[in-house]
C-alpha cells in the first residue's frame, strides 16, 4: 500500500497487509503493524503524546529498547506540532536517534472521509508525523522533518483499543534523487521484521501501564470513561 492510498485505515475492514512488511517499487519500506489494545482508549492512546513523556516514562513504554525522550517545540494542548527527539534500539538492532514530527492527520487523509470515520467511530484516535533519523534532521521549505512517515490509527471496541501503525521509511528519499537500489541500500530488509516487533511490544507494554495511568493524570479535569 502506498502512501496516497492511506484512505484505507480509515475502513475498520482488514486489508491484504495488517501485519508485515513490504519493499515498495520506490525503494520505500512499508510496515504494517497491527496491536491490540486491551483495556485503552483512543482519547487515551492520543493522550499519551499530549502527555510528553519523560525518560522515565518512556523507558516504561518499553523498558528494553527505549533509551532517551526529550520534547521541544508545541505545546501541551495538542501532539501536532510537536517533535519528540529519541534514542531506541529496534529488536536488537543498534541505536538509533529520531526526530518524530507530529502533523495534523488532514495532511494524510481526505478531510471529508476522514472526518465521517470520526463521527462514526471507525477512528477514535489518530497520531501521525514525519520521521527523520538524528536528532537534527534535515527539513523542507514549509518545516516539515524529511524521511518517513508514521500512522497510528486507532478504534475503539467493547474490549479495549485496536491499533494499526504504518511505517513508511524513506518516504522523501526518491524526490531527492536516491535510486530504489540506493534507498534498499540505506534501509535494509531486516529493518522491516525488526521495527515490526519493535513497535508490536512497545504498544503492548504501554497497553498495560495507560489506562492506570491516564485514570491517575485525569481523574481532577474529567470523568473518565473505561471502555469495561
Amino acid at each position: 500500500m502506498e502512501l496516497n492510498e492511506v484512505d484505507r485505515l480509515l475502513d475498520p475492514a482488514p486489508m491484504p497487509l495488517e501485519m508485515g512488511y513490504e519493499r515498495l517499487l520506490s525503494g520505500v519500506l512499508h510496515v504494517a503493524v497491527r496491536t491490540d489494545m486491551h483495556g485503552c482508549t483512543g482519547e487515551m492512546f492520543e493522550w499519551w503524546f499530549r502527555f510528553r513523556p519523560d525518560t522515565q516514562k518512556y523507558i516504561w513504554w518499553h523498558p528494553v529498547d527505549h533509551i532517551s525522550s526529550e520534547w521541544i517545540e508545541g505545546t501541551s494542548d495538542t501532539h501536532v506540532g510537536s517533535i519528540h527527539v529519541v534514542e531506541e534500539y529496534f529488536s536488537g538492532m543498534p541505536a538509533e536517534k529520531l526526530s518524530i514530527q507530529f502533523r495534523d492527520s488532514l495532511e494524510f487523509f481526505d478531510k471529508r472521509k476522514y472526518q465521517s470515520a470520526r463521527q462514526t467511530g471507525d477512528i477514535t484516535a489518530s497520531v501521525c508525523g514525519h520521521v527523520g533519523f538524528s536528532h537534527e534532521p534535515d527539513r523542507d521549505d514549509a518545516g516539515k522533518v524529511i524521511g518517513g512517515r508514521l500512522l497510528h490509527m486507532g478504534r475503539d471496541t467493547s474490549w479495549g483499543c485496536v491499533l494499526r501503525s504504518h511505517f513508511y521509511l524513506g518516504q522523501d528519499l526518491p524526490a531527492l534523487g536516491m535510486s530504489p537500489e540506493e534507498i534498499e541500500e540505506n534501509l535494509p530488509e531486516k529493518f522491516g521484521p525488526a521495527l515490526l516487533k519493535h513497535c508490536y511490544d512497545e504498544f503492548t507494554f504501554l497497553s498495560k501501564i495507560l489506562p492506570g495511568l491516564f485514570i491517575a493524570e485525569n481523574r481532577e479535569t474529567h470523568a473518565v470513561q473505561l471502555p469495561w
